[in-house]
């Protein structure tokens, strides 16, 4: 079934009442995880450490070049920025890579006389040519850099400070403490007001927030995608740090968008994925399926059932969908008012656990900047 014909209501539930034992779980949670929680945020809005934004994000990545390859009206990309806002979203999210620099600029454009209502969350780290754009093998994170790249992402995002500066990926050869201490340094200039890692190493995480409180760590996480559940997520929670999932509709596998027969276009770097390799797409798709059986039964679409998922599993978790049409992005935003009680949730998860997903989810290539650890400070 398209997406675009999917039924688009949403269906408020009442959740049921915690369990005793859930009660006694969340009594032993220390100080500093109990500010993880969106007990404070105003309504549809949720704590990222003690930034608040709205529940559900907007991804701009691919608003200078879809997966396709295709280039997206620029106009059309300011409006839904704008219509985002205008239905509640917050929260932003670009990196300098993405075009490179082209998706900061049109998120510059797109937020002028409203940047002070807004969050914007962009990231640093790649080798990249600050002059010319041009990208440079491997990783930058030598603190001069990160400044200079700074200074960059002002003027593209035509504003005087980042809400949310994240290093994108782990540089190997430059210790973390020196990172978050140039970020530290941003943050008393106020250029920067709060700081996140990218696909981190957790050790790397833990000495990063002992130079300075990480506010977010940005992995991806999704229903075909949840490794961030056995080690990233217990740690934020322990330490107070909010989750932003990136690719949390699974780069549109979860929308029911991609079936046994689809073909990626060349420049497309889903088709470089082995989990949508002909040989393993069949398998995976039975994901879509339980999906699709829960949107019947919430009467809400495949998208807004995946991500509603992930808003249930934790107060401090905030999905930032990207897309580059209109009506995608209005279906989205619905997900945050579909409900799963309890039991519910017990289901899907029981459902879900049957499941084994194949294949890895991104190339090797790109999965080698993932879970690095940072070189020890001499």
């Amino acid at each position: 079934m398209n997406r675009r014909n999917l039924l688009k209501t949403s269906l408020t539930l009442a959740g049921s009442s915690l369990l005793a034992s859930q009660v006694s779980a969340q009594k032993q949670i220390s100080e500093t995880s109990k500010e993880n929680t969106s007990a404070n945020a105003s309504p549809g809005r949720r704590k990222l450490g003690k930034l608040e934004v709205s529940s559900i994000g907007l991804g701009v990545q691919n608003m200078s070049r879809t997966y396709q390859t295709t280039i997206p009206s620029r106009p059309e990309m300011h409006k839904i920025i704008r219509t985002a806002f205008d239905r509640g979203v917050t929260l932003f999210d670009a990196a300098e890579a993405y075009g490179p620099f082209e998706v900061e600029r049109i998120l510059g454009e797109a937020l002028v006389g409203i940047r002070n209502k807004v969050v914007i969350e962009t990231k640093f780290g790649w080798n990249i040519d600050q002059k010319t754009g041009q990208r440079l093998p491997g990783l930058n994170s030598r603190p001069e850099h990160i400044k200079e790249v700074v200074e960059g992402m002002l003027k593209r995002l035509r504003t005087d400070r980042i809400d949310l500066l994240y290093q994108h990926r782990v540089d190997p050869s430059v210790p973390i403490e020196d990172v978050a201490g140039a970020i530290k340094d941003l943050i008393k200039e106020g250029k920067v007001l709060h700081y996140g890692l990218s696909e981190p190493g957790p050790q790397t995480v833990r000495r990063a927030h002992a130079v300075h409180p990480v506010t977010a760590i940005q992995n991806e996480y999704s229903l075909i995608w949840r490794g961030p559940e056995t080690v990233i997520l217990p740690l934020c929670e322990e330490l107070g740090i909010g989750f932003v999932p990136w690719s949390p509709l699974g780069v549109g596998f979860l929308t029911g968008a991609i079936d046994a027969n689809t073909r990626f276009a060349p420049g497309d770097i889903r088709g470089a994925e082995s989990r949508f390799s002909s040989d393993n797409l069949p398998n995976n798709l039975t994901i879509v399926e339980l999906v699709k059986s829960w949107a019947t039964r919430k009467k809400a679409t495949p998208a807004q059932v995946a991500l509603a998922w992930l808003l249930a599993q934790k107060p401090w978790i905030v999905p930032i969908p990207g897309t580059t049409q209109m009506e995608h992005m209005l279906e989205n935003i619905g997900a945050a008012d579909v409900r799963f009680t309890a039991d519910e949730l017990t289901q899907f998860g029981t459902e879900l656990a049957r499941i084994e997903v194949k294949g890895e989810r991104l190339p090797q290539m790109v999965l080698a900047f993932s879970n690095v650890e940072a070189p020890l400070k001499k």
